[in-house]
């Protein structure tokens, strides 16, 4: 019997393989710069400073027991609440826009996109103190309000709570249109159409057909949504006063200012902490769906 050649690897496998060999440097790049560095946080979270503000490494757990200061756990419980109603309002802003756009924009669409993403391009800090101007207590927004009698000579946003949610909302808006667009993008139109029949209104067939076909889109962007904003800290900067600081206030502060980098160091671990909770809980949800649909 004549000995069989060898089948040849399949050119999309080739592909994927090396694939994977070119992006193995960066991934082990990477991962050793961020494992290094958690470590370095992790284990400063230990230390203590000197008088003049030295820190050094060492094995106290004054640090981590300082976290169940009042203080501490208020700004943390006020972190969580603006990041999940910031997520609330990115998913509300989002699925119209992304909505309008993937079904009825029709040629459009990568303009469109385009006119979405590309302002988003520019420095972060630059884009919240454009958005301080106009939110201002002498912005265009208030003064049109008050024009129209929807706000009174002293109603303000700037230094309220509402006014540091509105920084989140237009800084990360973005990262929910995206995913809830290439969602809307593969779902299949005719869903859509045997809705309306099933369910009869456009409302209902919202809620009961386009909501859970972009289920795990909406994930993605409440989780691309929410990591960053509850560590953000240059929007209670600019647009919110002495009460509304956030987690990433703190740190800063003790950081650059208080020059407690071993306190520093162990809010940094807190925030780590509650970001894990919040991955995990995506990666299963996510592994979830994949169970569901790959049945």
């Amino acid at each position: 019997m004549a000995d069989r050649v060898p089948a040849r690897p399949r050119p999309a496998a080739a592909g994927a393989r090396l694939w994977n060999w070119l992006t193995l440097p960066g991934t082990v790049w990477m991962s050793a710069f961020f494992i290094c560095s958690l470590l370095l946080v992790a284990a400063l979270s230990f230390g203590t400073t000197d008088e003049l503000g030295n820190p050094h490494f060492g094995r106290t757990l004054a640090n981590l027991s300082a976290l169940g200061d009042p203080v501490y756990r208020d700004v943390l419980v006020r972190s969580l609440v603006y990041a999940l109603l910031t997520c609330a309002l990115c998913l509300l802003i989002a699925y119209p826009v992304a909505y309008t756009i993937a079904l009825h924009a029709g040629r459009f669409k990568n303009a469109l996109i385009a006119a979405i993403v590309v302002p988003f391009f520019a420095n972060y800090l630059v884009r919240m103190y454009g958005w301080s101007v106009v939110l201002s207590d002498d912005g265009p927004l208030l003064r049109a309000l008050r024009a129209i009698g929807l706000a009174g000579p002293h109603t303000k946003i700037l230094n309220t709570g509402p006014g540091v949610i509105a920084g989140l909302v237009y800084g990360f808006v973005v990262f929910m249109i995206i995913p809830l667009y290439a969602a809307m993008e593969r779902m299949d139109v005719s869903l859509i159409e045997a809705g309306r029949d099933l369910y009869g209104g456009p409302l209902r067939t919202f809620l009961f057909v386009t909501v859970p076909a972009t289920r795990q889109g909406a994930t993605a962007g409440l989780v691309l949504v929410f990591l960053p904003a509850v560590g953000d800290f240059v929007s209670a900067q600019f647009m919110g006063g002495p009460n509304q600081l956030m987690i990433g206030n703190l740190i800063q502060d003790e950081f650059f200012e208080g020059q407690d980098w071993p306190l520093g160091a162990a809010l940094t671990m807190l925030l780590m902490a509650v970001l894990l909770v919040g991955m995990v809980g995506y990666l299963r949800r996510a592994n979830k769906d994949e169970a569901e649909a790959a049945r």
